[in-house]
């Protein structure tokens, strides 16, 4: 049985004793040190200067600093900036400022796992990614709760880096969930297979296959969009809450002896098959190559294909029938019932 690591497992004081920069402030970097902040750290939030993300941390009540300077000032240095982002940030505002005994963090694998960052022989290098979006780990820890973690360690310059990256976990409320010790190499595997061929591209396509095989039958795309997309969520959440026995149980009899019967006629061998090659991309680092030359290159196939997908008329008809649903409007959650 694999070890779950909680609160007992971890020393905060680890990474509590001294500054802590968090470097950007989209999803992950706002929740990280907001709940770093409240867990008594030191923080420092490290942005460019005159953007948005000094602007919201600064209302957020966070201090803020140039990336080099917030760096310079901090023993330990979260990464949280966008993937392709790391490599110019880390050589020309992080490293110059790295001292012995630091700690570099991320919080997915991909920039050190292929090499696109290299920090020195010096310091920590240490990841631990929350198992959900930044929005989620901030709320699950102001209300007392925690989002599960991933935690490991690439480096161990110091003998501790283990220690800190649990800390770190738990000053996020990860231990509170549950934290699962990984390598870098499975959690950035695993991470890119997931959202390929699964939760992302798998999800996706199943959903769009659907709508368009009722709709190509002559069904109102209004009913197609209902059936295909708008209910996932309900399953999707009995799924998230109590795996296939709960699921089962929420259904109906009907709708169970259709999963069985029809669902391996549609996820079958042959899927399976595609999924063990995207899973070799990722493996062999040929996913990895690819998109780090579609970055140097302006992502003009990105923009292509991102452009063909938000053109589908699922999207149309999507969007029309939102406009209706009044629970999904602006502020529609914003008030206690």
């Amino acid at each position: 049985m694999i070890k779950l690591y909680t609160e007992n497992d971890a020393d905060p004081s680890a990474v509590k004793s001294s500054p802590v920069a968090v470097i950007g402030y989209g999803s992950q970097g706002r929740a990280h040190a907001m709940n770093l902040q409240a867990s008594g750290c030191s923080v420092i939030v490290g942005v460019r200067e005159g953007g948005a993300g000094e602007k919201k941390a600064r209302e957020d009540g966070l201090e803020t600093a140039s990336v080099a300077d917030a760096a310079k000032q901090a023993k330990l240095i979260a990464i949280l900036t966008p993937d392709m982002t790391h490599e110019k940030v880390f050589q020309t505002e992080i490293a110059p400022h790295l001292d012995d005994g630091d700690a570099v963090l991320v919080a997915h694998g991909f920039t050190v796992l292929y090499g696109r960052i290299k920090p020195p022989k010096n310091v920590d290098v240490i990841l631990v990614a929350p198992k959900g979006p930044g929005d989620l780990v901030r709320r699950e820890y102001a209300r007392g709760r925690g989002v599960p973690c991933l935690f490991a360690v690439h480096q161990d310059a110091t003998g501790d880096a283990k220690e800190r990256a649990l800390a770190y976990a738990s000053l996020i409320g990860g231990t509170a969930a549950g934290a699962i010790e990984t390598t870098f190499k499975e959690e950035t595997e695993t991470d890119l297979f997931g959202e390929q061929a699964v939760l992302c591209g798998g999800a996706t396509e199943l959903v769009l296959a659907g709508f368009e095989t009722l709709t190509e039958a002559g069904y109102k795309p209004e009913v197609a969009y209902y059936e295909c997309l708008h209910e996932l969520k309900l399953i999707v959440d009995l799924l998230y809450e109590g795996g296939l026995a709960k699921m089962h149980e929420f259904i109906s009899e009907t709708a169970i002896y259709g999963d069985l019967v029809s669902g391996p006629r549609v996820i079958n061998d042959e899927t399976k098959a595609r999924m063990r090659e995207v899973l070799q991309d990722i493996q062999s680092g040929e996913f990895a190559r690819d998109w780090i030359l579609e970055n140097q290159a302006g992502k003009p196939r990105y923009q292509q294909m991102l452009d063909v997908d938000l053109d589908h008329p699922i999207e149309k008809t999507g969007k029309d029938l939102r406009a209706m649903m009044s629970w999904l409007q602006p502020g529609a959650n914003t008030k206690d019932d």
